[in-house]
């Protein structure tokens, strides 16, 4: 089991910046790869940005590309996922999730587990 806690969520001017952590404790061995999803109101959960625990792969969606950037820090087993110039549109709450594979990185189902997700509004 790994478990997995985000923070750093809130309320934000569009703009504006935030920093999000995600925790990982447990059988982080098994994980290999992290990834950010969301979910906006009323929307389906989707992919936000990955990165692999050696560092060597990256993704983003097309939706951030250029203004978040992903990030870990293994000897915290945590990642961040830094967002810059947040629109009202980013408004949505943030999951962490653990994967032991990188294989389905956008994917919601190639991901073992998930975190309780942090929230950010946007405002206009």
């Amino acid at each position: 089991q790994v478990q997995l806690v985000e923070s750093g969520g809130g309320l934000v001017q569009a703009g504006g910046s935030l920093r999000l952590s995600c925790a990982a404790s447990g059988r982080t061995v098994s994980s290999v790869v992290m990834g950010w999803f969301r979910q906006a109101p009323g929307k389906e959960r989707e992919f936000v940005a990955a990165i692999t625990w050696s560092g060597g792969n990256i993704y983003y969606a097309d939706s951030v590309k250029g203004r978040f950037t992903i990030s870990r820090d293994n000897a915290k087993n945590t990642v961040y996922l830094q967002m810059n110039s947040l629109k009202p549109e980013d408004t949505a709450v943030y999951y962490c999730a653990s994967a032991r594979s990188d294989y389905y990185y956008y994917k919601e189902s190639g991901y073992d587990y998930w975190g309780q997700g942090t929230r950010v509004t946007v405002s206009s």
